[in-house]
Formats: structure tokens, C-alpha cells, sequence
């Protein structure tokens, strides 16, 4: 079995910059992390994408100990912290450290649906968000289409919907949405008369069908999905906020998503930073430790003060968050695509620092594996998903520029 390596975090960081309130959560975070999600990590990564693979039953131990809440007020059921999205973008620190599947699976539940329920009504917030935080009901949360990627203008989406009898009726198709076919329901961006909407859909409804998981590069635990709406009757209490209101909330969610896309890239290359440090000490060439090499001090002295730089990025955005700015543009976009890009140079050089080794999903011989390939796997989609990077750069530049 893998053994964790000693976490360089704990002797090259000070956390004087993170919350108190953060900093406890992050002990308990850690603890659930390195006692129930470690024994199942390596099988999470590497099992073929199947619906009876999804880890429920860690989803339900992290909701008894109040995990999904703390993205949340006490008016809608949760904990009620100062600091919510620190809390939020820590906690995906600390599963993508173990696990980048697990953490993606975990980010689309309780932060991107979560966060879209939060601006529904009492009656969402009841029959839905509630059910989620305790996961009585798995979430998910479909904005990607298959044709537009990034663009999710009101005008470049198939997903429509139409009034009928008071309800909507809905028709389209979304693509790469996580958890989809193993949820309860989908917070949906759809156009109705040109108007974006967010609908909860249940995914039993009549007309609403998903393909089987994706088999994918890398996060093969995060199962991802089509899904498709064939004239699917929602009733109007589904809708989220108002008319028009949809692409606003999807927005709102993704601030919380960025951030902890760039949370969880700084736990991919935190990770892979201790995996390499511990191989470096042990492994030996031309009569000397590996760690002996200039390269390899010079390397991994710059990749530890970018880990800082990208932790401290990330912390900055959730603040932000925190503080009462709902759209932290600058700060979001470049935690997401700084964590991001990090963790897959980070990998990069992992497995190249690990040699043959690096390559191995398992070793014959011993039958010993090596977690880099892995996260060297796990990580490209960081720089794809929730707008790819070029998509934030733009967005940067924006406010660099003007548009």
C-alpha cells in the first residue's frame, strides 16, 4: 500500500495569512482526508469510470461531520462561518491532495449545484439544498453544451425552454457534467426567449436521460456525463431566482468553483512536490543522493515558492468572496489558472524526476505504485474546465485593457 510522505506544507508555509476559523477546519479536513479517503485513493484513480464506483458513502461521512455546510449560512442550513469560501477552497486543498477525483466530484455537489440552490426560494432551498448538504441527494450542475465549451452566452445555448401550463418543458443537451448520472438533480443554465434560466431539473423526470460515464485521461473517479433533456416538464417552484436571472447565478457559483479549481491545483502540486522531494532523498545516481543535483535543488526551490505563490492566490479570492465582493474577477480567474497551470508543471516534472518509475500505474516486479502518473493525469483537465485558461488570461485582460 502507498505511504503518504512527509508534507513539506507543514515546514515551508506559515498559514498567518489564513483564517483561525480556516486553519481548525483545515486539521479536520485533513484528518478525514489521510484516515478515510487515503485507503481508497489509489482505487478511485485508477478504476474504469462506472457508476457503481461512485464513493457515496464518503460523501455521507463528510456530510455527518458538516463538511457541505460550510459554504453556507445558517438561514440555509449550514454553518454559519465568517469565512465560508476560505473554508470551501481549503477543504478542496486537502481532498485533491489525496484524491483530484474525489475533490472534483465533491466541488460540482456541494459548491457549484449548492451554491446555484442558495439564490432559489424556501421551497428549493427545502426540498433540495438541504437534502444536499446532509447528501440524502447527490447534486449536479450543467452549463457546458456540446458545441460551445466556454461560451455560454444565453444565444450559444441548445438547451431551451418553453412555458406550458405554468411549467417549463425543456429540450437540449449538456456534456461533461459531473455526477450526472449518479444525482438526484441538475442545476440547469437553459435560454427561455432568449432569457438565461437556472431549473432544477430531477433526474427522473420523464425525458430526461444521461449517457454512461465518460472514459477519460485522467479523474476517472470525478464520472462525468451527457445528459439529455427530451421535452423534460419542470414545475415553475424549479425555477432559481428569476427569469433571466441564470447566467448571473452561474457566475456567482463559479466564483466559489475558480477558487477551489485553484485550491485543488495546489494540493495536485503540493502533492507532487512531497511525492518527489521523498523519492529525491532516497533515490541515488553517480554515487550520490538525486537530491544532491543542482537541477534538482534549483527546480524544486522555484516550484516551492509558486506552491506559496498559488496558495496565497487562491486564499486572496476566497477572501475577497469573504468580504462581501461576489465577483473577485482578477483574483478568481488567476487562482484558477495559476493553480491550475502549477499542478500540471508540477506533475510534469514529478514524473520526469521519478524516471521509469514515473510511468508506472503499477510495477510488475513488486508490484509497488507511484502516485505521480496519476496526478500527471489528474491535473490537465484544471487548465480545461470551468473556462479554460486562455478563457481567464481574456478575462484578465479585460480588466487590464477594458473590453
Amino acid at each position: 500500500m502507498r505511504q503518504l510522505p512527509e508534507r513539506m506544507q507543514e515546514t515551508l508555509y506559515d498559514d498567518r495569512f489564513i483564517p483561525a476559523e480556516t486553519i481548525k477546519l483545515r486539521k479536520k479536513y485533513r484528518a478525514f482526508a489521510e484516515k478515510e479517503l487515503f485507503p481508497r485513493a489509489y482505487e478511485i484513480g485508477q478504476k474504469r469510470e462506472a457508476n457503481e464506483n461512485f464513493p457515496r458513502d464518503l460523501f455521507k461521512s463528510m456530510a455527518k461531520k458538516g463538511f457541505f455546510k460550510v459554504a453556507y449560512s445558517k438561514k440555509d442550513g449550514g454553518t454559519g462561518l465568517k469565512y465560508p469560501a476560505c473554508a470551501s477552497a481549503v477543504l478542496a486543498e486537502e481532498m485533491a491532495y489525496i484524491s483530484a477525483s474525489f475533490a472534483g466530484s465533491v466541488n460540482a455537489h456541494f459548491l457549484l449545484a449548492g451554491r446555484s440552490l442558495s439564490f432559489g426560494s424556501a421551497f428549493i432551498k427545502k426540498k433540495y439544498l438541504k437534502p444536499l448538504l446532509d447528501s440524502e441527494l447527490i447534486g449536479s450542475f450543467a452549463m457546458t453544451e456540446p458545441q460551445s465549451g466556454s461560451d455560454v452566452r444565453t444565444e450559444s445555448l441548445i438547451t431551451k425552454a418553453r412555458k406550458k401550463g405554468g411549467n417549463y418543458v425543456v429540450s437540449g443537451q449538456k456534456r461533461y457534467i459531473t455526477n450526472a448520472g449518479v444525482s438526484d438533480f441538475i442545476a440547469t443554465l437553459v435560454s427561455l426567449n432568449g432569457k438565461s434560466c437556472m431549473l432544477v431539473i430531477d433526474t427522473k423526470s420523464k425525458g430526461c436521460t444521461t449517457s454512461e460515464p465518460d472514459k477519460k485521461l485522467g479523474n476517472r473517479g470525478e464520472l462525468t456525463y451527457d445528459i439529455y433533456f427530451d421535452n423534460v416538464s419542470v414545475p415553475k417552484e424549479n425555477l432559481i431566482g428569476k427569469e433571466g436571472d441564470g447566467l448571473r447565478i452561474c457566475v456567482a457559483a463559479l466564483m466559489y468553483g475558480r477558487t477551489s479549481i485553484g485550491s485543488s491545483g495546489v494540493g495536485m502540486a503540493q502533492s507532487a512536490f512531497d511525492e518527489t522531494v521523498a523519492f529525491l532523498k532516497e533515490r541515488e545516481a553517480f554515487g550520490q543522493k538525486i537530491s544532491r543535483f543542482q537541477h534538482w535543488q534549483f527546480l524544486l526551490a522555484e516550484r516551492a515558492v509558486e506552491i506559496e505563490n498559488a496558495r496565497n492566490l487562491y486564499i486572496k479570492s476566497a477572501l475577497a468572496i469573504d468580504n462581501g465582493n461576489p465577483f473577485p474577477v482578477v483574483e478568481s480567474s488567476g487562482a484558477k489558472f495559476y493553480g491550475s497551470k502549477l499542478s500540471v508543471d508540477m506533475a510534469r516534472d514529478a514524473v520526469q524526476a521519478h524516471g521509469g518509475l514515473g510511468l508506472m500505474v503499477e510495477l510488475a516486479h513488486d508490484e509497488s505504485t507511484y502516485k505521480v502518473e496519476e496526478i500527471y493525469r489528474d491535473s490537465k483537465v484544471g487548465e480545461i474546465y470551468e473556462g479554460s485558461n486562455e478563457i481567464h488570461k481574456m478575462v484578465i485582460a479585460r480588466e487590464i485593457f477594458g473590453k
